[in-house]
């Protein structure tokens, strides 16, 4: 009786036996390892270090009952957001409010729509100035909305603010349709422009109610104080741009924090090209509205 031949190894892709297939193979995954490590070993760290720290906020705020003020809460509020720029001051947080939410508002908001006004320097006239904003809209307060929703998203925005809800004006809600646009401009009134101010719009809040296919982005061409030298013509729709999300909220400053205009702040609403765009703002006064 023959005996057997020892079949070839395939584990490497060559024909050798099967003993020293398994050596090379074994060669040089351990070769491979070993120049790998350094990265793995980083990759590993940061996934634990964000886990930490995932498993230590949930241990630490379950059951928290810090000690508070009159005014303060009995819980944690967990409210996430993103710093989208520091010139200017911009976050985003999204989810802020919840399908059903938005569209309450934009149903409330739907029968009162008219075009959007505009604020007039001197010297402008309505005719002259009537292509700078061409969506339709209506204001809201809280006290109109017999469902809670506005009221809620105004506290859920003062606490994200650390700004009384006080300081809020109404809800403008807007609606943009295909076309419409908003051009950049300044949320801040310059008394040599606007004449003599009781106070000023500090912050602004954009609740996004809806989802736009294409277009509709809220841009600011002077991000970091970019484009500021280029002409600038205020209709293009340049620098940082923020995709409308349903349910998602943007927060920016119009003011330094010394009390000074931030040039930065410069700021529009890109033309609808697909879809329709629904936004609630909350223009943020530094002084009590109510």
């Amino acid at each position: 009786m023959k005996g057997h031949k020892p079949r070839p190894g395939r584990g490497c892709g060559y024909a050798l036996p099967l003993p020293i297939a398994v050596l090379v193979c074994s060669a040089f995954f351990f070769f491979g390892y070993y120049i790998a490590l350094p990265n793995n070993q980083e990759i590993v760290v940061e996934n634990d270090v964000s886990r930490l720290h995932r498993q230590n906020f949930l241990e630490v705020s379950e059951g928290v009952t810090a000690e508070h003020g009159v005014t303060g809460d009995d819980k944690l509020s967990i409210i996430p957001f993103q710093v989208l720029s520091w010139k200017p001051r911009a976050l985003l947080f999204p989810g802020f409010a919840n399908k059903q939410q938005c569209e309450t508002i934009i149903a409330l908001a739907k029968s009162r729509l008219t075009p959007s006004g505009l604020a007039l320097r001197k010297g402008e006239t309505a005719d002259g100035t009537k292509d700078v904003r061409t969506s339709s809209g209506t204001f809201l307060s809280a006290n109109q909305d017999k469902s809670g929703t506005l009221r809620w998203v105004e506290e859920r925005m003062a606490k994200a603010t650390m700004i009384p809800r006080e300081h809020g004006e109404a809800f403008n809600v807007l609606r943009y349709e295909i076309g419409q646009k908003y051009n950049s401009h300044f949320d801040v009134f310059n008394p040599a422009e606007y004449g003599p101010q009781k106070s000023q719009r500090m912050a602004s809040f954009l609740l996004y109610l809806s989802d736009v296919e294409e277009g509709g982005e809220t841009m600011f061409p002077f991000e970091n104080y970019q484009n500021m030298n280029m002409g600038y013509d205020y209709k293009q729709c340049i620098g940082l741009k923020v995709k409308p999300k349903q349910g998602d909220a943007l927060l920016f400053y119009s003011l330094n924090p010394n009390g000074t205009f931030d040039a930065a702040a410069l700021h529009g609403s890109c033309q609808v090209i697909q879809g329709e765009k629904w936004v609630a703002t909350k223009w943020i006064r530094d002084s009590m509205e109510r």
